[in-house]
């Protein structure tokens, strides 16, 4: 079976964000195992909580945590991106979306090291 991990280092707002979603999705729907995706630099701003979206565009985080629920795919967000970006989980205040998992960069090394594919956006 094919085993496809992504990496995405685009914010939510952005074009290629979008075409992320849409790929994975496209992927899942035909029986493309996709092993997990990484956010990585900018990336990282697709879990925030705080980020917003005007009601009229396309709801990138809402997509993720849709993704999330529906297939089990796992979300892992680069701690040292996300605390450059102002995101940490050791607040009172969440600030990143239940969805995602606080990871490092072993965690990409390792998606990497199972899939038979990785693609970045």
């Amino acid at each position: 079976m094919n085993k496809l991990a992504v990496v995405v280092t685009t914010p939510p707002h952005s074009n290629l964000t979008v075409s992320a979603l849409n790929y994975i999705e496209a992927a899942l729907n035909v029986g493309v195992e996709v092993i997990g995706v990484f956010f990585y630099q900018d990336g990282v701003l697709n879990a925030s909580n705080h980020v917003r979206i005007a009601n009229d565009e396309f709801q990138a985080t809402q997509q993720w945590q849709h993704l999330h629920s529906k297939y089990q795919l796992p979300l892992h967000l680069c701690i040292t991106a996300a605390e450059k970006r102002g995101l940490t989980d050791d607040s009172s205040t969440p600030l990143i979306i239940d969805a995602f998992t606080v990871s490092g960069l072993g965690e990409l090394v390792e998606l990497n090291s199972k899939a038979d594919r990785v693609v970045q956006f």
